[in-house]
Formats: structure tokens, C-alpha cells, sequence
């Protein structure tokens, strides 16, 4: 869906238009929950593009379990499969190997395998064990080989049982599948400028009630020092209750933005960054989901704006193109690099 003509009538519960720079007030605490003394010591983006923390926290420990249990979670599919093939794979290979050092008479009964290899063999009897199915007319000779067929059927199960709670974990874990625009831009609104990002749901599942919220880090001048401050920027809309297309954010810039009269090079120089944070109802499992992302000052571009997205649809369908999501037309130089009059009223 691409942005209404019109300004959205202000919401009661939204939060004040950012005063000016010069004003004190408990504006100028906001720190979106990094701490406002350590805020000013950060350099760099708070979010990666993607929306990950940035931020780290030591005298933890390691926390290996939690960290592989997270990474197995947002691992995409094909690399989770490969890693989880490959690391029972491994695992077999192991056991294999140790029946081997064992000796030709560790593991007896295998010759109507037809398999002349000993480690084929070998690999052939672990994976029996591992997946509890059965050997068949092969079995272990000697303690030794017993103690470890004894501590394979005990792993093998138990590592099958992790594997499957984490293919459970991830089939049945809510979550919502945004892709934002490659860039932002600063393009012509309302006869003014505003600044703009596109997003689309990626996935087949259905969201609604869709709410965004964007803020802006800057470094601003307060009494001749640099301080960082955060606003919250008014949309154009912060909500919408179908997300069947994509949705165009818009921030109008007028006289009450913190990014009235900016250019590039006061976007540069303040080394601003645009935190987006965006939560919807999930239809699939009835429940709320968030995503975030984030917009360096040298991932804005200006004198452009967003091409369109629609495509031509079956029997005059809605429809838009994905690919185009991150198109943009050039415009003359100055379009919006220059500020607009509406802005210093």
C-alpha cells in the first residue's frame, strides 16, 4: 500500500513534537533504554542493519547452550539442515572410527552386508545403534566394544531427541518476516520533504494491526557540547490494520521535526541513525511478534524518491512486485538536498 495523500490527524496518546534543541525538558532524557550518560559514549550504529543489538554484556560467561540454542533458531533452513545432517554425520563417522581401532573382531555378522570396507561396515552398525532401528545380524564382541555400544545407544537417542525439539522449536516458533527497503530517502511530500522507507512481509503467514515507531539518535550542539539526543519522529501514519502489500513509512519534515532545515551534510556531521522498531499481530499462532532495523545517515539518499511497486494483477487484483522495493528515480539536484520553505515557517 503506498502512503495516503493526506497528513493522519495526531494521535492523544502519541508523544509530543521534539522541541527545540535549545529547550530543557524530559525530552531531552530519552535514551530509548541505552542509558543516557553511556549513549553519549557509543560510536556507531545502535542496531545492525537488520535490527541485532549492537551493545554487549560481559561477566556473563560464555552462555555456549544459549547462544547455539538462539543461532539454531534464526539459522535459515537450508543451512540448519545442512549443519544438523553434517553434524550427525560426524557424530556416526566418530563412533565409527572407534569400533574400528577396536579391530577386525569388535563387530561380527556383517558379511551379508556385502560391505568389504571395515569403516563402511563400522559406520553402517553406529547408525543402527544411534537411531535405535536395529543391526540386524551384526553385534559387538568383547567388553570394550559392548561399553561403547552401551554409551552410543544413550547418545544417539538423546542427540535425536535435542535435534527434533529444535525442528519443533522452529515450526512452531511465532515470528514475522520483514524486508525494508535497501535505503531510505528524503523525498517531495506535501510540498514540503519528508523521510521515507518501504517494508513488506516476506512471509506466506497474514499480520495485521501493524504499528511503527521510529526514532532518530543524533549528536546535537547544547551550550557548546556535543550531545547525543533521541526523538521520537511523528508519522504520517504509525498503524495500519491490513499488511497485504507493503507500506511506505513517512515522516513528514516540517517545522516541528527535529529534521527541519537538515541537509546531508548536517545528517553526516550529527551521525544520526534512524532506529525503527515495528510489532504486529501474527495470524498464524494469535499472537504479537516485533522486528527492528535501522537506517545510517549514509543509508539515506536524497533528490529521489521511491519508484512504484505495482504490478498488473489477474481480473484487476492488488499487486506489487518485491523486487521493486528497493527502486528509486533520480530527481533533479537540490530536490531535497536543499531545505524546503515549509520547513522554515
Amino acid at each position: 500500500m503506498t502512503a495516503p495523500t493526506s497528513i493522519a490527524a495526531p494521535d492523544d496518546n502519541a508523544a509530543p513534537p521534539p522541541l527545540a534543541p535549545s529547550m530543557t525538558t524530559s525530552q531531552d532524557f530519552r535514551d530509548l533504554g541505552f542509558g543516557r550518560v553511556v549513549a553519549q559514549q557509543v560510536r556507531g550504529r545502535f542496531l545492525t542493519r537488520d535490527g541485532a543489538p549492537t551493545s554487549r554484556k560481559y561477566g556473563l560467561g560464555a552462555q555456549r547452550a544459549e547462544r547455539f540454542y538462539l543461532t539454531a533458531l534464526n539459522t535459515p533452513w537450508p543451512a540448519f539442515v545442512g549443519w544438523l545432517v553434517g553434524a550427525l554425520l560426524l557424530l556416526n563417522g566418530c563412533f565409527a572410527l572407534a569400533y574400528v581401532a577396536l579391530g577386525a573382531g569388535a563387530l561380527r555378522g556383517g558379511d551379508a552386508l556385502g560391505l568389504a570396507d571395515p569403516f563402511l561396515r563400522a559406520l553402517s552398525f553406529s547408525v543402527a545403534v544411534f537411531t535405535t532401528t536395529g543391526t540386524g545380524g551384526m553385534y559387538a564382541v568383547g567388553p570394550t566394544a559392548h561399553w561403547l555400544v552401551v554409551l552410543e545407544s544413550l547418545v544417539g537417542p538423546l542427540t535425536l531427541l535435542g535435534a527434533g525439539g529444535l525442528l519443533v522449536a522452529r515450526l512452531t516458533r511465532p515470528r514475522m518476516r520483514l524486508r525494508f527497503s535497501e535505503s531510505a530517502v528524503v523525498a517531495p511530500y506535501e510540498g514540503g520533504r519528508g523521510l521515507m522507507f518501504r517494508m513488506v512481509n516476506v512471509q506466506p503467514g497474514e499480520v495485521s494491526d501493524v504499528q511503527a515507531r521510529v526514532n532518530l539518535a543524533l549528536f546535537e550542539e547544547v551550550d557548546g557540547a556535543r550531545v547525543r539526543k533521541f526523538h521520537q519522529l511523528a508519522l504520517e501514519r504509525s498503524s495500519v490494520e491490513f499488511f497485504t502489500l507493503h507500506w511506505t513509512v513517512v515522516h513528514p519534515i516540517t517545522a516541528d521535526s527535529p529534521l527541519r532545515g537538515v541537509t546531508p551534510e548536517s545528517l553526516r556531521a550529527a551521525e544520526a541513525e534512524l532506529l525503527v522498531l515495528v510489532n504486529a499481530h501474527e495470524e498464524t499462532f494469535s499472537t504479537r511478534v516485533t522486528t527492528r532495523a535501522s537506517y545510517l545517515w549514509d543509508e539515506v539518499r536524497w533528490d529521489a524518491k521511491f519508484a512504484s511497486v505495482f504490478a498488473s494483477g489477474p481480473d484487476g487484483v492488488l499487486a506489487i512486485d518485491v523486487d521493486r522495493l528497493d527502486r528509486t528515480e533520480r530527481l533533479p539536484e537540490g530536490t531535497t538536498s536543499v531545505p524546503a520553505a515549509l520547513e522554515l515557517a
